[in-house]
This record gives C-alpha cells, sequence and structure tokens, in this order.
C-alpha cells in the first residue's frame, strides 16, 4: 500500500510537471521559441489567486478563476510588448529574453513589501481531507490534481479539435508562413498561445500551492518541468503530460528506495538517456531540412 501512495504522489508531481511543459511546448510549437519564463509565470498565477483570497477575501475557486484569466492576460501582453518586436532574431537573443523575463518577474515580486520574501500558505478548501479507497488512503490534494489535469487537457483536446481557434494554431504550429497566406492570423494566433500557456502555468501554480506554499522562488519548478517537455518530446502536446508523469514518478521512485540527493538527479539522468535513445522525445517527430 505504500508503494501505491509513493506512485500515486509521483503522479500528482508529474501532473504539475506535466502542465509546466505543456507550456513549453505550446510556445515552441507556434514560435519554436523556448520560454524559459514559465515556471515564473507559474509563480505569479499562484500569488495572483493568493492576492484574491487574502486581499479581496474570494472563495478559492472563484479566486483560482480570475488568477487564471488574469494570467492569460499576462501572457497576451508579454508576446505583444516583449516577444513579438524580437522575433525574428537570433534564437538565442530570444531564449536570453525569457530568462530576463523570468528574472524580472521573481525581482518584482520580491520587493513586495510584506509580501515577496515570505512563505504563504494557499488556503485551499480540500487541505489535509483524505479519501479511503480500498484501504488505501488517499491525500485529496493528490486526487484534486489528477482530476484537474485529466480535465484540463480533456478542455484543451476539445478546443484544438473542434474549435476554429484551435484548428488555425494547428494549423500555424505546422507551417506558419503557408498558415499566413491562407488568411491565418498568425500574429494574433501567437498572443493567444502565450496567453494560453500563462494561463496552463498559472493553473499549475495554484495546484502545486498545497504542497509547496506560494512563496517568490517556486518558479525554479520549471527546471524539473523542462526535462519533461524533453522526454515527452518538444513537438507534442500529449508528450508534454506523459513526459511529466514519467519525471513525477522517477522523482518519487528514487526519493524512496535511493540514498538522498538521487531525487534532484535523476529526473536529468532520464533526459541524458532519452537524448542517447531517442533524441526526439517519447512522442517527438523528427523533422528533416534540407541543405
Amino acid at each position: 500500500m505504500l508503494q501505491l501512495q509513493i506512485i500515486l504522489a509521483g503522479i500528482a508531481q508529474g501532473c504539475v510537471y506535466g502542465l509546466v511543459a505543456l507550456g513549453f511546448v505550446l510556445i515552441y510549437k507556434a514560435t519554436e521559441t523556448v520560454n524559459f519564463a514559465q515556471g515564473e509565470l507559474m509563480m505569479l498565477g499562484a500569488f495572483f489567486a493568493l492576492a484574491g483570497m487574502g486581499l479581496f477575501g474570494l472563495p478559492f475557486w472563484l479566486a483560482s478563476m480570475l488568477a487564471v484569466a488574469a494570467m492569460a492576460l499576462v501572457g497576451l501582453g508579454i508576446e505583444r510588448a516583449v516577444i513579438r518586436p524580437v522575433l525574428g532574431q537570433p534564437a538565442f537573443s530570444i531564449v536570453m529574453l525569457t530568462f530576463g523575463l523570468g528574472y524580472i518577474a521573481r525581482g518584482g515580486v520580491t520587493m513586495v513589501p510584506g509580501i515577496g520574501t515570505d512563505t504563504h500558505a494557499l488556503a485551499v478548501p480540500y487541505k489535509g481531507a483524505t479519501l479511503q479507497a480500498g484501504g488505501v488512503v488517499l491525500a485529496a490534494e493528490q486526487m484534486i490534481i489528477i482530476g484537474c489535469t485529466g480535465a484540463l487537457c480533456l478542455l484543451l483536446w476539445m478546443a484544438f479539435r473542434f474549435t476554429r481557434i484551435g484548428i488555425a494554431m494547428q494549423a500555424s504550429s505546422q507551417n506558419q508562413l503557408a498558415a499566413y497566406y491562407m488568411g491565418i492570423p498568425v500574429q494574433r494566433l501567437n498572443g493567444l498561445v502565450w496567453g494560453l500557456a500563462a494561463a496552463v502555468a498559472a493553473a499549475a501554480g495554484i495546484l502545486l500551492a498545497p504542497f509547496t506554499f506560494v512563496h517568490a522562488n517556486m518558479g525554479f519548478i520549471g527546471l524539473k518541468a523542462f526535462p519533461a517537455a524533453i522526454v515527452g518530446g518538444f513537438s507534442s502536446l500529449p508528450g508534454a503530460i506523459v513526459g511529466g508523469l514519467v519525471i513525477g514518478l522517477v522523482e518519487s521512485l528514487s526519493g524512496f528506495y535511493l540514498p538522498e540527493g538521487f531525487k534532484d538527479v535523476m529526473p536529468y539522468v532520464v533526459v541524458l538517456i532519452m537524448l542517447t535513445i531517442k533524441p526526439t522525445g517519447l512522442f517527438g517527430e523528427r523533422v528533416r531540412k534540407k541543405v
């Protein structure tokens, strides 16, 4: 039974990794840019939810939805004001720009008096609750994370499969130039993708908050989500979730069965093995270019 609880804990943690990795993949597919500020977007989403509950007295679910919506607007603003003007520049410049955005977000939060330098608990209504299933005690926080991740993935799949915007996003991600010539507003879609990635990151931060609390450095979890995106394949949205589950399970099992210190190293060992065996990831597609 203990092993089952360890596996469930790894799956729950992996779901958070997968959601953050989903943002990496969404932005990469749309703009071929790796957004290393994705973890900080997650952190900001958690702080927005905390502010909604603490400053305005909103209930948890309403504060969470407003935080996700606010982060979608933040993502749109970042793409329009910061990313769009430098598209077409060398990829290294854009990557360093996203690093800078992450540092600015983290520094901006720490400058808020009485909030930024402290660790806060998000008062979720299911904190400490447990479920009984066949003699196994399950933490409600873990089941909420797994359930919400599944629901969010289903919602995203339906949006990409059945809506005009989702279909246009798929077309743009495959070939932006062809999509532009077909009349698809590629620049506007890129903004929507950044907004969607920020919203998903905010949802991940809110789900993670009961475990790690809310603090300025919680965005460093992006360093674990990036290996998840590599393992799943940077060109695959389902691969991001699967990669997150793989990293979460490896981390949870190694933390229990292996000596102290291996837990933080094993995700990167998995990445090295994956790059050796299948460089494109589990679900990635091999792209060939004529030279």
